[in-house]
Order: structure tokens, then sequence, then C-alpha cells
């Protein structure tokens, strides 16, 4: 398990200068204005709420000629609400200041007992705090596991593969078998970026994919990182990724994908040719990964690839 993070401590202290602008604000104007300082400390710790709000509405009208998949305003009021409250448990909370609370379980199957391994792959922004209540089901579960940090942060996503190699290295060498990845958003491309490194498919034995811009994303047009620069929809680095996978054998693909991500849009860029792709609707980006029906269906995936 990694022993830093630079993205956790970029975002502790986002957290805290929030929340110390949000208060200072609070305690200045509330004897002389009561309603403004409740206002402004609102607009401060919420403010990222709004944000949040223009991109459901940018993809209810970005997907106006995809009728079947086209969300209602009432699927989205609730998927922004949900959104709003999910976001700060994982940018806020986990991420910065409890990412390494589940280190990864890498101990060796006891004789007899194979089980299938997961290595997880977060997504833009985030670091393997991201997983955590995966991570802690597995614990439950008693199955090696091991959940990476993608850092540099804005790196390209071609970078990663080496890190991604180490994991897949070191659960397949506790278990004896091949693991099963699994990513949210980007860490799904960093997946198929490893993919195309490695050479082979046989070093994996599934791919599962939540909320990932296969085919790129609307909202990659306005990033000037490199990272997210490459997850535009028809641009260059996608194009490249396709091409390169044409006539080259692969795991298993299941891509979960939703109406109401905020983020991966238009809908179906989530999507892949030919892998099983899984709808559920009314799920905003971040949301879409602690569904329970899409956990318990992951976790169904990984007990039937056990050894029998």
């Amino acid at each position: 398990m990694p022993s830093r993070s630079s993205l956790a401590r970029l975002q502790q202290a986002i957290t805290l200068s929030l929340g110390a602008g949000a208060l200072m604000w609070f305690l200045r104007h509330w004897e002389t204005s009561p309603g403004l300082a409740l206002a402004g400390f609102l607009l401060i710790a919420l403010g990222y709420s709004l944000f949040l709000a223009t991109e459901f509405v940018a993809l209810r009208f970005s997907g106006q000629a995809d009728p079947l998949h086209r969300p209602s305003w009432r699927e989205l009021a609730a998927a922004w609400l949900a959104e709003t409250l999910t976001a700060p448990t994982v940018f806020c909370w986990r991420q910065p200041f409890f990412w390494r609370v589940v280190p990864d379980q890498l101990q060796p199957s006891p004789a007899g007992r194979s089980r299938r391994g997961v290595v997880f792959i977060h997504g833009f922004f985030c670091n393997r705090g991201f997983w955590t209540p995966w991570l802690r089901r597995m614990l439950s579960e008693g199955r090696c596991f091991a959940a990476v940090n993608l850092e540099p942060a804005f790196a390209s996503i071609d970078d990663y593969a080496a890190i991604v190699d180490r994991a897949v290295l070191d659960v397949t060498a506790a278990t004896g078998l091949p693991p099963i990845l699994i990513g949210h958003s980007m860490g799904g491309l960093a997946a198929r970026a490893w993919l195309r490194a490695a050479g082979t498919p046989m070093r994996v034995h599934h791919v599962i994919t939540i909320g990932t811009p296969h085919r790129g994303t609307w909202l990659a047009r306005f990033s000037h990182v490199t990272n997210g620069s490459q997850m535009k929809i028809v641009g260059d680095w996608i194009r490249e990724l396709e091409r390169t996978e044409r006539g080259v054998p692969a795991p298993g693909f299941t891509c979960w994908y939703s109406n109401c991500d905020n983020i991966v849009f238009p809908v179906t860029t989530a999507t892949r040719p030919g892998a099983d792709n899984r709808l559920v609707r009314g799920a905003a980006h971040v949301d879409l990964a602690f569904r329970p029906q899409v956990m318990d269906e992951c976790f169904a995936i990984l007990a039937s690839s056990d050894p029998a």
C-alpha cells in the first residue's frame, strides 16, 4: 500500500481552507447580520452543490438525441441531492484524512482455499480512500485486495500502467489466481491502458467498470490537465486506445452506467461494445459506485469466479 498521497494532502488543504473560511465569515458577520452570516457560511460550505447542479443541467440537454436514456427532471433532482450528500464524504473525509484506514490485504490464501482477489482502481482526482466501503466488505469476506493510488494526480493515463501492474502482481501472488479489476471513472481507462501495456488478457479474470468514460465525456473539453484532456469524446487518446485494442484478445468487461451520471455523458459513452453493460437509472457519478445493487452484483461476480 502507498505510504503517502499528494492528492490527500491537497484535499486536506482544500477542506480545511473551506471550513476555516466558512467559519470566519460566520463569526465576523453574526453579530451585525445573522442572516448574512448564515448565507455566506452556507455558500462557502455548500457552493460545490451549485457546480453539481450545472453538470446535471448540461447532462439533461446533452442527451436530447437519446430519448431511451434521457432522465426526467425528477430523476436529476434526486441524483443531485444524493451526490450533494455523497461527495463531501468522499472528497472531504475518506480521501484526505482516512485513505489508509483499510490497508491492502495480501496475505497468501490458506492451502486448498483459493479465492479470487481484486485490484481497485480509483478515478480522476481521487485516491484509494474512495473505495473504503468496498475494502471493508472485502475484509469481511476474507478476500485479498489491493487499492492503488494513481499519482501524480494529473499525469497521463498511460503512466499509471506500472502502478496497476504492481498491484496485479501482488494480488496474484497472494491468491494464485488472476484478479478481477474494478475501476471507477478514469480508473476503468487506466485498466484498459494497463491491458494494452501488459499485452495479454490472461493476467486478469474480468474487468468491472463503474461510470467509466470508455468513449470519452463531454465535460473533458474543459480540462487543461493531461489525463482530463485524454478523456475528450473522439479525442486522440481515446481513438488511439480503441485502435490498438482492435483484434487483440481481452478479458470480459462488465460496465455499469447511469442516465444521471453528471460527469460521464452522453449516457452511452460509459458503455463498451460486446460488454455486459448494466444501466442504473437515477444514480449520479460518485453515488453510482456505492449503490447497493452495484456493490452486491459486483460481489456476486467475484464469488462466481472462485475455483470450484
